[in-house]
């Protein structure tokens, strides 16, 4: 005889990109393991593909991890950790006046959301007849990404992000552009130029939330910025 199915309660969020209600339930014991075999591995595609297969069983299907930006996802792992493992979190934050002392902070995660910086766009305008149409980045992207070092990182996800190049009334779409020759045209980049491009980046939505916090060495009170997943997953 089979043994009964046990129910997962279902809660209901919106998806910062779109609004769009998703249904989702917490973790199961399957997927915990999973996890843990993830994080053992320290192999961040690992790590990638198997949030990924998370993500998506727990919406039911509904949620593409692998489509949807980066910053979605993550929001919605954050979530579903809330509702498996609890609310609280406790993390060690680095004080910024001395930029060594680490202090403990207890974090609501009901309370973190995706901070959408206000005049933020996806267009970058290079010069008064080209601009390119940027796209925000996907799991898929940094999955797929070779870590070798920083720059290389950078460069790369800058690369799967660029959706269309307009010159004058020609559009230039990415997948009808080789690696090589977008690779020559961000190199051809002034300063100014690759500092719009960065500009994109640092202020696209992210998870974030924001503390305050003593120094217990210098008595010394800091406004911190928490920014990512990772600084959330303890």
């Amino acid at each position: 005889m089979a043994l009964p199915k046990l129910d997962s309660p279902t809660y209901e969020t919106e998806l910062p990109s779109t609004g769009e209600k998703i249904k989702y339930r917490p973790f199961l014991v399957k997927e915990q393991k999973l996890l843990l075999m993830s994080q053992e591995s320290k192999d961040p595609k690992e790590q990638m593909n198997s949030m990924g297969q998370i993500i998506s069983a727990c919406t039911f299907n509904k949620v593409d991890p692998f489509t949807s930006p980066l910053f979605d996802i993550e929001y919605l792992f954050l979530k579903i950790r809330e509702k498996s493992v609890g609310a609280n979190v406790t993390v060690m934050v680095t004080c910024p006046d001395d930029n060594e002392t680490k202090v403990p902070v207890k974090i609501d995660l009901e309370k973190v959301g995706v901070h959408m910086t206000v005049g933020h766009t996806n267009e970058i305008e290079l010069s008064d007849n080209m601009k390119m149409i940027m796209k925000y980045p996907l799991l898929s992207d940094i999955a797929n990404t070779t870590i070798n070092n920083e720059a290389d990182t950078v460069f790369s996800i800058l690369q799967q992000c660029v959706h269309e190049v307009h010159h004058g009334e020609t559009v230039y779409n990415r997948v009808d552009v080789s690696d090589k020759d977008l690779e020559e045209f961000i190199d051809s980049f002034s300063t100014q130029q690759f500092e719009m491009v960065t500009n994109f980046f640092e202020t696209m939505p992210k998870i974030r939330h924001v503390v305050n916090i003593t120094n217990p060495k210098t008595e010394v009170k800091s406004e911190v910025v928490i920014e990512g997943l990772d600084s959330f997953l303890v």
